[in-house]
């Protein structure tokens, strides 16, 4: 029988759909299209975008009412805790009286105990504590640092499109030995995704790309077409762009396509330096999914078995492309 006979009773309207996989070798090479000066200059556009001053630390579920949750940004020392109302609250993650670490102090509602000597650190601060304004999105927690920043501040985040309900979403996080603009570079090159990710990715085409030069917010996006594997033979095809809507941040989202709507933003939350004096960047990763289907409201009543193969996905994916964002940091600082 024919392949396209065989594939030819496969049902259209499922989301699986057949496709004949290829060796990974005798893919066609993609080397000649990644063009490193159009993926300099995508680079360069996107660190322009303004960022209102805000970073991304956690995902909102990471912090909780029972302990404080810690972080540092750009060496910035933070404590983040929530109320018995489920407000977020973030501030410096030093005790004003001695220095202790407020990770590890109570939390009494709005307020923080600190366990070295029984100071009350009230989230409406002091003259000698301030928070922080911090967001809460629903799927993220951020806090907005102007001296760090240095931007215009805005009131909320810049984030780009998400589905109406985000619900069903995951968070992944992984800290790489590189800078942001690393993280953000390795997503502008999609055309390494059926190399360096055959496993997930398959026949992928970079169907438009951003101009060398003039890039402007209408020509700026990515856009390809890819089949997410499920098995060898069994994929998911889809339309999807890449936009940036600040310059620490990356958003892939399905334009056509099972699942249209669902986006993976990628951000790149700068740490500061690490023990050996290079810097460190945590990769805070949200995939947010969506479906017109009837069938997706199960997908609400199976989070708890979801969620962690999600995050697991979306892991393998980072280990291999940090490998990337580091290396890419080591060839720029001549840190070989």
């Amino acid at each position: 029988m024919s392949k396209r006979a065989e594939f030819g009773r496969w049902p259209k309207d499922i989301p699986l759909q057949r496709f004949s996989p290829e060796k990974w070798s005798r893919q066609r090479p993609t080397h000649g299209d990644a063009d490193p000066g159009l993926i300099a200059a995508a680079l360069r556009w996107s660190q322009q975008r303004p960022s209102g001053n805000w970073y991304t630390f956690a995902a909102s579920r990471g912090v909780g009412r029972d302990r404080p949750f810690g972080t540092t940004i750009c060496g910035v020392e933070l404590v983040a805790w929530r109320d018995e109302q489920n407000i977020l609250h973030v501030g410096p993650g030093a005790c004003p009286h001695l220095g202790a670490p407020l990770t590890e102090a109570q939390v009494d509602d709005a307020a923080l105990i600190c366990r070295w000597h029984g100071m009350r650190v009230e989230a409406t601060g002091s003259a000698r504590w301030c928070p922080y304004p911090s967001y809460d999105d629903g799927v993220l927690a951020w806090v907005r640092l102007d001296a760090i920043g240095k931007q215009p501040p805005t009131d909320t985040p810049i984030i780009g499109a998400r589905p109406a309900d985000t619900t069903v979403h995951a968070v992944t996080r992984l800290t790489g030995v590189c800078e942001p603009r690393d993280i953000i570079a390795n997503r502008l090159d999609p055309w390494h995704g059926s190399w360096l990710h055959p496993y997930s990715f398959a026949h992928l085409e970079v169907a438009q790309a951003p101009p060398r030069r003039d890039i402007t917010e209408e020509n700026h996006r990515f856009l390809l077409t890819v089949t997410f594997r499920v098995t060898r033979r069994l994929g998911v095809p889809v339309e999807a762009e890449f936009t940036c809507p600040d310059p620490r941040t990356i958003v892939m989202r399905i334009v056509s396509g099972e699942g249209a709507g669902s986006v993976v933003e990628t951000h790149a939350t700068p740490m500061g330096p690490g023990p050996d004096g290079r810097p460190r960047t945590a990769v805070i990763e949200a995939v947010i999914a969506n479906s017109e289907r009837p069938g997706f409201r199960y997908a609400r009543r199976a989070l708890p078995v979801l969620r962690p193969l999600m995050t697991r996905a979306a892991t393998r994916l980072w280990r291999d492309d940090m490998a990337y964002a580091e290396r890419r940091y080591q060839l720029r600082t001549h840190q070989l």
